[in-house]
């Protein structure tokens, strides 16, 4: 993205538009096997069943999808964040059978893909449980669907790290070989962002986290450090700015992380690799 792009381009797709972008891609001009086979008046009964346990997400999104194809009744048996088990009724729709059908899939990749990041965020918050540490999620994320998605992650009990690359400063180590040092870098950024705005730094070594600590910054980003190095740099920073850890974390060695003591935890992995959670539609009148 050009540099000079505007600050409203940069906002997201309403969700209105992310379903309607959907339905365009998947109906084109027209479900041509239900129309085929299903007449137009014939009603329906459907139910939507989790054929996996996990965390569900989006059930908001399934009744806007139909809605954008006809009115039906959708009645949920959750709420977002709800556990389910394996065949239980996330919920139910009523109408027209043509409508259900046709809405089927793409409601049903939303609430998947969403589930999939609640139920994966889930489990990174459980493991660091009687920890300091929260699990914040990055901006690797569906091209689109960022709003989406990192929603997800709260209802899975995550937080959120920045937006885009508006809200916040990351200087990273590309921004830091640009500058020359992370001192310049941060005097530059503070040349030109307002003083409300907070400043991270990304550091890979200790005598970086040093000179990050000399500009002041209020968070710092311990890169793919080693567990004791993570420590080291805890117990070196005190206190004197909000900690980040970030880099290959996975369910194996998330709760180790957690234990040096560092404030947060970003898993990029909640949302480019989530697997989606495994959920059907089918009719049953």
């Amino acid at each position: 993205m050009p540099a000079s792009v505007s600050v409203t381009s940069a906002i997201p797709l309403s969700v209105a538009d992310l379903i309607h972008a959907a339905l365009l891609e998947d109906l084109g001009s027209g479900d041509v096997t239900t129309e085929a086979i299903v007449a137009a008046m014939a009603t329906s009964r459907a139910l939507i069943q989790a054929k996996q346990p996990g965390v569900v997400c989006g059930l908001a999104i399934v009744q806007s999808v139909f809605d954008r194809l006809g009115p039906v009744s959708w009645n949920t048996r959750h709420e977002d964040g709800s556990v389910v088990a394996i065949g239980e009724v996330v919920g139910e729709i009523e109408g027209p059978a043509q409508t259900i059908l046709t809405g089927e899939r793409v409601a049903l990749n939303f609430l998947q893909r969403l589930s999939g990041i609640a139920t994966l965020t889930r489990k990174f918050v459980d493991a660091v449980e009687g920890t300091k540490a929260r699990i914040a999620d990055t901006r690797k994320t569906t091209p689109g669907l960022r709003a989406l998605e990192k929603y997800a992650v709260r209802v899975g009990g995550g937080v959120n790290h920045r937006f885009g690359l508006y809200d916040a400063v990351l200087i990273k180590d590309n921004h830091q070989a640009a500058a020359g040092s992370i001192s310049v870098a941060v005097e530059r950024v503070r040349q030109r962002a307002g003083f409300m705005m907070k400043i991270e730094v990304e550091t890979q070594t200790l005598e970086q986290v040093e000179e990050a600590m000399r500009c002041g910054v209020e968070v710092i980003m311990l890169d793919n450090m080693p567990v004791d190095q993570l420590r080291e740099a805890v117990q070196h920073i005190d206190g004197r700015a909000l900690v980040e850890a970030s880099g290959n974390v996975t369910l194996d060695n998330v709760r180790a992380i957690a234990e040096t003591g560092v404030d947060i935890i970003s898993v990029g992995a909640l949302t480019h690799s989530a697997p989606a959670l495994d959920l059907s539609l089918r009719l049953v009148a």
